[in-house]
């Protein structure tokens, strides 16, 4: 009855991981929820980075002047 603990070093050892990683695995799901659920879409980041992007696209197909494009550029990123 008094040796029945002999050995257990090691599952003590693999318990706390175990606990570590159940609990550590609980509080990052819960960031991550918080964070997912609290973010907002930033709309206009999205709408400046297309117009800038269709500029580019007009630039290289000769539709505007770098300097129009400049001037494009300018404005949106204002």
């Amino acid at each position: 009855m008094w040796g029945m603990h002999e050995g257990w070093g090691w599952w003590m050892l693999f318990g706390w991981l175990w606990f570590a990683l159940f609990w550590g695995g609980i509080i990052a799901l819960v960031v991550w929820a918080v964070d997912r659920l609290t973010r907002r879409p930033r709309p206009a980041d999205d709408a400046n980075a297309r117009a800038l992007a269709l500029a580019k696209e007009r630039l290289a197909r000769g539709e505007i002047t770098k300097e129009e494009y400049e001037e494009i550029r300018r404005l949106i990123l204002t």
